[in-house]
């Protein structure tokens, strides 16, 4: 019976030595793992994983890391300035072109389009100059009382959109802009710019209503950190009549080289002159 009664110690001894042995729960554990041990030694930490770190770490891996295997910055993608299509004019625009003739939007020493687009109208503008186009609403085919709208140039190479009011033959910038959706580009020695401004607006002595008719008055000229100066010639074209928005015309205006080749009396000389030579002296 000795034995029996060992054997119960021992059966005692052991369930009392389980049931005090404390297993760590799954949030412990991964302490002790992360972190430090029961002595203080330290844990090993297991980095999180999931699907979307993955994901990005094998994008950042494959795009945009560097030769060398660092990361570098990359600048989203910017859409192009579209050209100014030409074929349009006249059709589904309205096309201003001054210069010589048969000249297009790249090669006009001034070049205006314009069209409707729902409440809005879109114009396009580009001069042969690295300063400023601008076209102005007038009433009177003078400077002066005239809603203006400009692209500048400045001096980071951005072509901005500026809303300006001719007090005399002098341009006031004014703060309210009503462009939008504004583009521009400085290439090739040429201005270019693309904006929308709003048909209907409340009534303003600095703004005009589109859907009345104006005489277009056009001007370029230099720009100096970004503000413009006088024109480059003394007498701006003005448009002969009156341009409506709701009629897409494709008017061509003859600069002035070509205005005095092509007018009569210069002909008469002409023909006068080589008739002479002809008919040499008697």
């Amino acid at each position: 019976m000795v034995w029996l009664r060992r054997f119960l110690q021992m059966s005692v001894l052991l369930f009392h030595s389980r049931w005090w042995v404390v297993e760590p729960s799954p949030t412990e554990e991964g302490t002790l793992r992360s972190g430090h041990g029961e002595h203080g030694e330290p844990g090993h930490q297991e980095p999180h994983k999931d699907s979307y770190s993955t994901f990005a770490s094998e994008f950042l891996e494959s795009r945009y890391l560097s030769d060398d295997g660092y990361p570098f910055p990359t600048a989203p993608p910017v859409d192009p300035f579209a050209k100014i299509k030409v074929s349009d004019c006249g059709v589904t625009k309205g096309c201003i072109r001054y210069g010589k003739p048969g000249c297009d939007a790249e090669t006009c020493e001034y070049f205006l389009s314009y069209r409707r687009i729902g409440t809005d109208v879109e114009y396009e503008m580009s001069a042969d100059t690295d300063g400023w186009v601008a076209v102005g609403f007038s009433s009177d085919k003078k400077m002066g009382g005239d809603d203006v709208m400009g692209c500048v140039h400045d001096d980071n190479g951005r072509v901005r959109i500026h809303h300006f009011y001719n007090v005399g033959q002098w341009a006031k910038e004014i703060k309210r802009n009503p462009a939008r959706d504004e583009e521009g580009i400085f290439e090739n020695n040429r201005v270019t710019c693309r904006f929308k401004r709003p048909l209907y607006v409340p009534r303003e002595e600095t703004l005009v209503d589109l859907h009345l008719s104006w005489y277009y008055l056009f001007a370029w000229g230099p720009a100096i950190q970004g503000s413009i100066t006088r024109h480059d010639i003394d007498s701006p074209p003005v448009s002969d009549r009156m341009i409506s928005i709701y009629k897409y015309e494709d008017i061509f205006m003859p600069c002035t080289a070509y205005q005095t080749f092509s007018s009569p009396l210069c002909l008469l000389l002409i023909v006068a002159l080589t008739f002479y030579l002809l008919m040499g002296t008697p």
